[in-house]
């Protein structure tokens, strides 16, 4: 059976966290919990603490983590919280992940976004998702319209670089990228990754 890509992203991330030795993690916007769950059931990972402001999506979760027999105690914690203010508690994590997240965040607050998680809960890795805007055409999204209805923007690869580039220089991190998902030779991946790794020990 072909891959999703859904299931190829969560893939990556996981690969990623732990080829970065990341075992303590906070899913930024965990939503419904597909990561989360993901996460939970891999033994290698110590500590994950899920985050989102939606009380709804949390009970969702909640139930996807009842489902799969896997309980809310130390190991996995979800909380309704903000990623967009800087918190004591969220200091210290091997790596903190934004899957497909912030294309729900009005722009004007990304730079909130940015100075919380890169300046305050500052773990030595951050990964961020996005959809690619380039290839909407070929997933047959009309110009016009946005791929999710909840999504605030979309952007083509070379924006969400130059956004990324900024966001590492301005906080201590270098960033490398990846497409997710199969590539079109013009118009690159349908969703698009940011490794952003802390330079100071």
């Amino acid at each position: 059976m072909p891959t999703s890509l859904h299931q190829e992203r969560l893939k990556f991330v996981i690969e990623s966290l732990q080829a970065r030795g990341a075992r303590r993690v906070l899913d930024l916007g965990c939503g419904t919990g597909a990561l989360l769950v993901a996460l939970a059931r891999n033994p290698y990972f110590e500590q994950i603490v899920g985050l989102d402001i939606s009380r709804k999506a949390l009970e969702e979760c909640a139930r996807h983590l009842r489902s799969a027999e896997i309980p809310q105690d130390r190991r996995v914690q979800l909380l309704n919280d903000s990623f967009a203010e800087a918190n004591t508690r969220f200091t210290g994590f091997d790596a903190a992940v934004l899957l497909e997240t912030i294309e729900h965040i009005p722009p004007d607050r990304l730079s909130r976004v940015e100075r919380a998680v890169f300046n305050g809960f500052r773990p030595a890795t951050v990964l961020i998702t996005t959809p690619n805007q380039e290839c909407n055409e070929i997933l047959g999204v009309p110009a016009h319209r946005l791929r999710h209805p909840g999504h605030t923007f979309e952007w083509s690869r070379a924006k969400f670089e130059a956004w990324a580039q900024g966001v590492a220089a301005r906080n201590g991190y270098e960033a490398s990228f990846a497409g997710l998902g199969p590539a079109h030779p013009n118009l690159g991946s349908p969703s698009q990754m940011a490794l952003f790794i802390r330079l100071e020990a």
